[in-house]
């Protein structure tokens, strides 16, 4: 399996190749050359697999150069009910994602993919986990060091640092905009004490970060001399190891593999809709993909218009879904990548305009009445439909969901098709946007008991400006 720059313009590489780099050297983000197609059959067989095996099945069409027992011991020794199980006594802990039907609404069943139950209880967990196994393993095999610099709007910080604390060879630097993210997330990541974990809070937000991450991905030569790796959806292992999921999903939801089904995804950055994507151009039988926005709409506007117009930061609402309080989306270039053909000089040129000019219009282009082969539709939320989801469903089904989980349900019910199952992935756990729980319902959402002094212990975290030279700075000074 070889990979390309959605940009065109850098060499062809192999998985462990691009496993530590994030961005291309030109810029762009890596995509297989084709996607592996997998048939009805090859389905079937792996219904009732353990998921850590389903994900070998997966995950080992796209790292054909890491041996097979090296990689069924990774995934094994990643998925486990004792990394994902957070004290549940489900009977169906063992699924690592269990399905949860909610009910049956307009002649279709509504349920929860639930991916919040790794050590930082939220979605971004079960890629993370694995990248930290990977990461050390492909280190030690090349005598290497990593330095990890990431940006977070929440809950890609918690999961990246407790994944990689205490790795070998791996030091983490975590931007995040300062006092935008929830209490209890900022307490999540702030309270490591681990030397080889630094966190930077930076006067902005979320896209402040991203764009220092990729400011400073770009630049190749300190990039190299200080290696530096990432672990935003940018990187390839991410985004695959979010596409198994979606299999487990599938297979929980059918008895057959001539059924469909679709999946609603709060969406900010596209990366976990992207590995939707993905997982479809393999052959899943999903009908549609509905990407949720909150107010944040940029994703929305684009599959509705044709139009898309990235934010500026002072345009960038904070809301109650904090985590999608993004206005560029990264992993959204994966997607133009294909359906513009796989054409790299045509990427590269529509994110030069959205550089340049803060976005691009293909309405009245012939490539976006093209894009329904794509499954995707989309819809929005506000605070006040938030908090509505989250009465409704507590009241209806009894079940208690997060914020960006309402953001999802809201939108899912706008598309319901009768006789297609809709999967709203979960994203998060209550305890991580509690003040909203207790504003919605009028009580604490339940707390794990691991995280029940999370607010009290002490706080590691340095205050910074939206300044690349000062995020290299602070790198420098750490490293040497």
């Amino acid at each position: 399996m070889r990979y390309q720059s959605t940009r065109g313009n850098s060499p062809q590489q192999s998985f462990l190749e691009i496993l530590l780099g994030g961005l291309a050297p030109d810029g762009g983000l890596y995509l297989p050359t084709e996607y592996p197609q997998v048939t009805k059959a090859q389905l079937d067989a792996w219904r009732g697999m353990p998921y850590a095996d389903l994900a070998y099945e997966v995950l080992s069409l796209y790292c054909d150069d890491i041996p097979e027992v090296d990689l069924r011991t990774l995934l094994r020794k990643t998925y486990t009910e004792q990394v994902y199980c957070n004290g549940r006594k489900e009977d169906n802990a063992k699924d690592i994602t269990p399905l949860h039907w909610l009910g049956e609404e307009q002649g279709t069943r509504i349920g929860l993919l639930s991916l919040s139950n790794g050590p930082t209880l939220a979605f971004k967990d079960m890629a993370m986990q694995l990248l930290g196994n990977l990461f050390e393993y492909a280190l030690k095999k090349n005598g290497q060091e990593l330095n990890i610099l990431g940006a977070t709007s929440g809950d890609t910080g918690s999961a990246a640092e407790y994944a990689m604390r205490g790795k070998e060879g791996v030091k983490v630097f975590m931007l995040s905009p300062r006092g935008k993210m929830s209490s209890f997330q900022s307490a999540q990541m702030y309270s490591l004490q681990d030397p080889n974990i630094f966190n930077l809070a930076v006067a902005g937000v979320f896209d402040d970060c991203q764009d220092i991450v990729k400011a400073v991905s770009n630049d190749h030569s300190f990039k190299a001399n200080h290696q530096i790796g990432t672990v935003n959806s940018i990187n390839w292992g991410r985004v695959v190891a979010q596409v198994v999921y979606y299999f487990q999903g599938y297979l929980l939801a059918t008895k057959s593999s001539d059924e469909q089904v679709s999946f609603t995804v709060p969406s900010g950055n596209f990366g976990n809709i992207c590995a939707g994507h993905i997982a479809r151009m393999m052959g899943l039988p999903i009908a549609h993909l509905i990407a949720a926005t909150n107010e944040n709409d940029v994703l929305d506007e684009f599959f509705r218009t044709g139009v898309y117009r990235a934010r500026k930061s002072a345009e960038t609402l904070h809301t109650s879904s904090p985590s999608m309080d993004i206005s560029k989306a990264s992993n959204f270039e994966r997607f133009v990548f294909d359906f513009m053909g796989k054409d790299g000089k045509a990427t590269a040129a529509m994110f030069k305009q959205v550089d340049q000019a803060g976005g691009f219009d293909i309405s009245k282009d012939t490539v976006f009445k093209d894009l329904a082969q794509y499954g995707f539709q989309s819809g929005r939320s506000t605070h006040e439909n938030r908090l509505e989801t989250i009465r409704n469903v507590d009241a209806q089904y009894g079940v208690m969901i997060d914020t960006h989980t309402a953001d999802g349900v809201k939108v899912a019910r706008e598309h319901l098709q009768a006789g297609i199952p809709m999967i709203v992935l979960e994203t998060a756990l209550p305890i991580k946007f509690e003040e909203t729980i207790e504003i919605a319902l009028g009580r604490p959402a339940e707390c794990p008991p691991a995280f029940k002094d999370i607010k009290s212990k002490p706080q590691r975290v340095e205050n910074i400006e939206a300044d690349v030279d000062q995020v290299k700075n602070f790198i420098t000074a750490h490293t040497n």
